[in-house]
């Protein structure tokens, strides 16, 4: 589908000086003006958007063998953000999702936690309580999620208080309205911003892809947000659709085997909205696999945004177990 840049062959790249907020290596130089970053973005090899739906296609009628498949739905439920991001959202709420985190089937003790919570920043500190002594990790939306649209200054405070609630990750939103006008300095001047607001905590940059109009600009803002610092890349905010496809995620997890290749760091991928069944996410880890490659087959480096997967892979994996598909109340209602 295409071939792992050659930092060499860039006009002004080869600077190993990285200044804080600089792109990494042989990439510092490619953000020293707007003309130069337009250009550098431009240059990235174009993605064959046939190639890329067949592919995806292809890829996504895998079959697995059924210890495959075993293996498969507890490594999704290992990677799962479990997710509730309504207006109506109460502790309670969100202290119940905690307890489902981190004991998705109760009667199964071989059953994974999932890697994280993710809430908004003012229940972050509740999440944090629930799930305390577990591993799993807190997250939290911030810069005026879903939309972006705030001052820098309001952005920058939503992520600060989010990670004194105890957020351990961060999903930000990229500026579309600024990235699709072609002001990429803006956008990725903020995303460095909000890495340094973090501190300690995991970045995620989502592109909203579903807003993001072609491919190639999928490629673009992945590239940006990676230049930028981000942790990892999200496709979706999960309110605007299509948000996850199968072909956007191709596009990005080239986009996160070529920068590694480039640069020598890995960056994580996080598909959300609309990755509801078992099969959904197997088509997710098989992309994954065939693609970036295994390397990349970990909570650490991958991760499902989902609110609703969950509750399939376990009624799929009771019937792996048992052989019969358990009723609708062996799982709980989220």
């Amino acid at each position: 589908m295409t071939h792992v840049l050659d930092p060499n062959a860039l006009d002004g790249a080869g600077s190993q000086d990285t200044a804080p907020g600089a792109p990494p290596g042989p990439f510092a130089d490619v953000t020293r003006s707007g003309d130069a970053f337009r250009a550098f973005l431009h240059g990235l090899p174009g993605v064959d958007q046939v190639g890329a739906e067949i592919r995806a296609k292809v890829l996504g009628t895998r079959s697995i063998k059924t210890t495959a498949k075993a293996w498969a739905i507890d490594t999704a439920i290992s990677m799962v953000d479990l997710t509730t991001l309504e207006g109506a959202d109460t502790p309670g709420k969100v202290r119940s999702l905690a307890a489902k985190a981190r004991r998705p089937d109760p009667e199964d003790l071989t059953c994974p936690s999932v890697a994280a919570v993710c809430v908004y920043g003012d229940l972050a500190g509740v999440a944090k309580e629930a799930v305390q002594g577990t591993g799993i990790k807190v997250a939290a939306v911030a810069t005026a999620f879903p939309s972006g649209r705030a001052s820098r200054a309001v952005k920058l405070a939503d992520v600060r208080d989010a990670v004194a609630n105890g957020a351990d990750e961060i999903d930000m939103v990229i500026d579309r309205g600024a990235f699709l006008a072609g002001r990429y300095l803006d956008v990725f001047d903020e995303i460095v911003a909000v890495k340094e607001a973090c501190g300690p905590a995991h970045l995620k940059v989502i592109l909203e892809t579903g807003e993001l109009v072609t491919y190639d600009n999928v490629r673009r803002a992945s590239w940006l947000a990676m230049l930028a610092g981000s942790d990892f890349i999200k496709t979706s905010t999960g309110k605007v659709s299509p948000a996850a496809t199968l072909p956007v995620c191709l596009v990005m997890l080239e986009a996160v085997r070529d920068f590694r290749a480039a640069t020598g760091r890995q960056v994580g991928l996080k598909p959300a909205g609309g990755i509801r069944t078992t099969k959904d996410a197997i088509k997710h880890l098989v992309l994954v696999n065939e693609t970036a490659g295994a390397d990349w087959l970990s909570p650490d480096w991958f991760r499902l945004g989902a609110s609703s997967l969950l509750n399939d892979l376990l009624l799929q994996r009771q019937k792996l177990r048992t052989g019969h598909y358990s009723g609708p109340d062996h799982v709980s209602v989220d």
